[in-house]
């Protein structure tokens, strides 16, 4: 079936979807992916990243020290050539941190949006008055992505602005078969560019939370891609993993439906696109699944609970501690080059959680 369009239009609006939340650039300019950062610049091919550093029972560490720390660029050593390391004792002097909750009523039901709420205020309440760095939402709809304008620790504050947005029903429903879910997919890819963009202007580190059983993947064996889709498809990964890494966000996925959704496939499918891509000829519509891009950023896929009042928790105690490393990596071969990561922690008992790769440019 090659050339079908099922397969035309899963790509078609994955990659519309991206470029129209980007203002286009002047013609000689490269992609937002390749536009190195001013720190970057600096050093030719400076990468940095944010790394959370837990113990067996998931907690954060801090009070590690640069020697403790292993980075590998495709399984090579690299020197490390800044360190610095924050937890919430110098929240004063500490580059700022944010929580963004992503309420997602186009992917979920209004019964489990209901639901979830309930949910969301005895995270709130459990939370006492503050939360340990500044949240606001992200309320994502079939019409809008509408952010919130300022952020807040404080907790009624944000109950009573959850309140105050109450979505209402989906008008694209799951009956819509392939092509209710391939608009699903446009609106959500679209949504994530809106979210990057408007992060992608404030300093420092986001925690990006969506609440949702994700969009689908759109991959089976029934569906086949040309080489100008997968070409397609392969620069919106490519852009969105550089877009999330410079504007320093890193993706949760929370699945509501809890136990109901235990077992799924939508529980562990994704796990087959998790592995970076390296090229045009190995890409999926899967890999841009959001628990994929989740996973990918250094952050978390949380599923199969009923207590997603404890997930949210979760997901914030990775603002107490963290640490970020740079390092100037190897010259690029040819464009888009993927390259996998990983830090790993020379003491036992201790994982540290990071972007999984970049695409590195010559």
């Amino acid at each position: 079936m090659r050339g079908t369009t099922v397969g035309l239009l899963a790509v078609v609006y994955l990659s519309i979807s991206v470029r129209a939340q980007q203002s286009a650039p002047p013609e000689q300019a490269p992609p937002l992916a390749e536009r190195p950062s001013t720190a970057e610049s600096a050093a030719g091919r400076r990468i940095s990243v944010d790394v959370v550093v837990t113990d067996k029972s998931g907690a954060p560490i801090s009070g590690l020290e640069q020697k403790d720390f292993n980075l590998l660029d495709d399984k090579q050593p690299q020197k490390v050539t800044s360190f610095a390391a924050f937890d919430d004792t110098d929240a004063a002097t500490a580059p700022p941190q944010q929580l963004i909750f992503v309420i997602d009523s186009v992917n979920t039901s209004y019964t489990t949006m209901a639901m979830e709420r309930q949910q969301f205020d005895k995270f709130l309440h459990g939370s006492g008055p503050q939360l340990p760095v500044p949240a606001s939402f992200a309320f994502f709809t079939e019409t809008s992505t509408e952010m919130q304008p300022h952020a807040s620790r404080d907790t009624n504050e944000l109950s009573n602005i959850l309140s105050a947005n109450q979505a209402g029903f989906r008008a694209v429903g799951r009956s819509a078969g392939f092509y209710g879910d391939a608009e699903r997919v446009q609106l959500s890819i679209r949504a994530l560019g809106q979210l990057i963009t408007h992060e992608s202007t404030q300093p420092g580190r986001k925690l990006v939370i969506w609440i949702s059983p994700g969009w689908a993947l759109l991959s089976s064996a029934r569906i086949e891609l040309t080489a100008k889709q997968q070409d397609m498809l392969f620069n919106t990964v490519v852009q969105l993993s550089g877009q999330l890494r410079q504007a320093r966000m890193t993706l949760y996925s929370i699945d509501p439906l809890g136990m109901s959704d235990a077992g799924s496939g939508r529980t562990f499918y994704y796990q087959e696109f998790l592995k970076g891509v390296p090229s045009a000829k190995k890409v999926e519509n899967g890999n841009l699944a959001l628990q994929v891009l989740a996973a990918q950023s250094g952050g978390r896929v949380l599923n199969s609970s009923n207590d997603i009042a404890k997930l949210l928790a979760s997901c914030v105690t990775d603002a107490k501690a963290y640490y970020t490393l740079s390092f100037d990596a190897p010259r690029a071969d040819h464009a888009n080059e993927y390259h996998s990561l990983a830090v790993t922690v020379a003491k036992p008992g201790l994982t540290a959680r990071t972007r999984t790769g970049y695409y590195a440019q010559p």
